[in-house]
């Protein structure tokens, strides 16, 4: 979970010569938060050795927001993404996606919730090693059910809008930073998610490769997802964000 990716830049640097033919998001009831988090409370550990990491946040992300979340590191960004994903429980609050309410679902129900609603970019892609690009890709469709020819084929079109199609054999071994992050993009959108959640996107690269990802990201998430929210500790990149929210302790104030 701790690999980094520094490798030279890419000539291309992670964006393709073409405009991204992406088609639009399906459509979704616009009057419904694609995420409403209210009054959420984290810690960790128990009695005196117990660390509070944040109470009384609350957020709601609409279709077409893209919002930043910053903070110093160690302040709880990364656990409150994973709270907004259903990947943990808070210890108080709620968290609904897109209307559904992460508490009221079994450990399947928030699977299958999951891979319909969000697209996930971890910091270090996180690329399955023995697979190619295709395959990484390709994952989640397969995961869902899709036979292997359409879930190839629509992978391969998903690279190909990235910038990426002469890469779809490679192994991520053979990738360069900005590439591997490519891929990790093409496999969060790959299923039309309606909301995209990106821990760090950057935060492995260099700066020549983390300009022209974010570039990427942000179109992406516009054309192909309902919203972002990307959580990030470097302010250059959260000012690109429409929204910025900072993480305290005490919640979640605006700059």
């Amino acid at each position: 979970m701790s690999e980094h990716d520094r490798g030279g830049v890419d000539p291309e640097v992670a964006r393709a010569d073409h405009a991204l033919d992406i088609p639009p998001r399906p459509p979704g009831n616009e009057m419904t938060a694609l995420l409403l988090a209210e009054s959420l409370a984290k810690g960790f550990g128990t009695g005196e050795a117990r660390v509070e990491i944040f109470r009384n946040v609350s957020l709601a992300v609409g279709p077409g927001d893209f919002t930043a979340i910053t903070g110093p590191s160690g302040c709880g960004k990364s656990t409150l993404l994973h709270l907004f994903a259903g990947l943990d429980a808070p210890d108080a609050g709620t968290v609904q996606v897109d209307g559904t309410d992460w508490s009221a679902l079994t450990p399947e129900g928030r699977a299958a919730v999951r891979g319909q609603t969000i697209g996930f970019v971890f910091q270090f892609h996180h690329l399955l090693p023995e697979l190619t690009a295709e395959e990484n890709v390709a994952l989640p469709l397969f995961l869902a059910g899709i036979e292997e020819e359409a879930g190839r084929t629509t992978a391969r079109e998903t690279l190909e809008r990235v910038g990426l199609i002469e890469k779809a054999s490679a192994l991520p071994r053979t990738l360069s930073g900005g590439e591997r992050q490519r891929v990790a993009i093409a496999r969060a959108v790959v299923r039309r998610p309606r909301l995209l959640l990106c821990d760090e996107p950057t935060g492995s690269l260099d700066a020549a490769h983390s300009a022209s990802v974010f570039d990427l990201l942000a179109e992406v998430a516009r054309e192909r997802a309902g919203a972002a929210l990307i959580v990030t500790h470097d302010l250059e990149w959260a000012r690109r964000c429409a929204t910025i929210k900072t993480l305290t302790g005490e919640g979640l104030t605006g700059l």
